[in-house]
């Protein structure tokens, strides 16, 4: 099975086994011409989730994020921290991208689960 090196860990292609849905916001007409947002679907990919941990978790608990998510996903471009994620019925802001070792294989993205009320 393919091994690729991820920050001093390993992603297996067989980890990616998670189905994410990328997010972005747009503007568009109603029907009495108003504009309004709304988030379409972006792209869909295949993703390694993990919680934080270690030092992570301690990072993002000083701020308060106890409910942030590792993604890892083969690379693409035009990821931004504009867009959300759809996993499990649950909606993830993106607070960071880190394109692995700027190898142009894996994007590391950390991401904030929204509460449902917002």
């Amino acid at each position: 099975m393919l091994i690729e090196e991820k920050a001093g860990d390993s992603v297996t292609i067989g980890e990616l086994k998670h189905r994410i849905t990328f997010q972005r916001l747009v503007s568009e007409l109603n029907e009495n011409g108003f504009e309004i947002e709304a988030w379409e679907d972006y792209k869909t990919f295949w993703s390694a989730i993990s919680n934080l941990n270690g030092r992570e978790y301690f990072a993002a608990a000083v701020v308060q994020a106890e409910n942030t998510v590792k993604f890892t996903i083969r690379y693409t471009p035009n990821i931004e921290t504009t867009m959300r994620i759809l996993f499990k019925d649950k909606k993830y802001n993106i607070t960071s991208i880190d394109n692995i070792k700027y190898a142009n294989k894996f994007i590391e993205i950390k991401a904030l689960e929204v509460d449902s009320s917002g």
